[in-house]
């Protein structure tokens, strides 16, 4: 995919027609995978850089603030330092607003598309327990499996809490255990009884989710990261 570096608009030679290009460039090839269904990572990324030009506009001394803590790797100072060295530029100031402007633009119809394809997928997700549900919700097996899927995806969930800011937020991480192919031999009962057996020890009572779609989607760019938001929400939801 097609990256655009954390100060683009700024890198360089400061020319609007010139980053509009380098934008329309990136918005492209942003398009391109949200028409084959996939959304991650090009979301996540574009929502990365619309963060960004907003934190810059805003002001210098709010970029802490607004920036995005959990992605890493990214030079504040830099984008401070870029900040100062223009700021007493009129005309460059002037056409760096425009670039900034037009950047913002873009971006949000860009995000907008990518969050209706998340939000159509996400209606389209069916998520269930599978048999009794245990006290502890917040580790166990997560089964995924699409209409394009001839086997059942098998993953171990578990969610974490964190706090910021006065609020509690839930994160999830997956590792891939297996797959099983559906059958009326082998259901997702019996899966679920299969994995209690070999991992008796780890999670002996594990809670064990399934969820399904009549979509065929990218596994990895696609149905794992919004099944996974998906799960979280619903055992939120069912834990309150």
């Amino acid at each position: 995919m097609k990256h655009l570096s954390e100060t683009w608009f700024a890198d360089g030679y400061i020319d609007f027609e010139l980053k509009k290009y380098t934008l329309l460039a990136y918005l492209q090839e942003i398009n391109r995978q949200f028409n084959q269904s996939k959304l991650y990572p090009p979301l996540g990324d574009i929502i990365f850089h619309y963060n960004n030009l907003v934190a810059f506009k805003e002001n210098k001394h709010l970029l802490e603030q607004h920036f995005p803590k959990q992605l890493t790797g990214f030079n504040l100072e830099q984008l401070q330092l870029i900040y100062e060295q223009i700021a007493a530029d009129d005309e460059l100031m002037e056409e760096l607003a425009a670039i900034i402007e037009y950047g913002l633009n873009e971006m949000k119809q860009t995000i907008t598309d990518g969050t209706k394809i998340y939000e159509f997928v996400e209606g389209k997700l069916e998520v269930a327990p599978v048999g009794i549900v245990p006290l502890q919700m917040n580790e166990g097996y997560l089964l995924l499996r699409d209409s394009g899927q001839k086997q059942t995806l098998v993953y171990q969930y578990r969610i974490t809490i964190f706090e910021r800011h006065d609020e509690k937020y839930r994160g999830i991480h997956t590792d891939f255990m297996d797959a099983y192919k559906l059958s009326v031999g082998n259901t997702y009962e019996s899966i679920k009884s299969e994995l209690i057996k070999k991992h008796r020890d780890a999670l002996p009572n594990p809670a064990v989710y399934k969820i399904e779609t009549d979509l065929a989607l990218p596994i990895t760019e696609t149905l794992l990261p919004i099944a996974k938001r998906s799960l979280v929400k619903y055992i939120t939801q069912h834990a309150a």
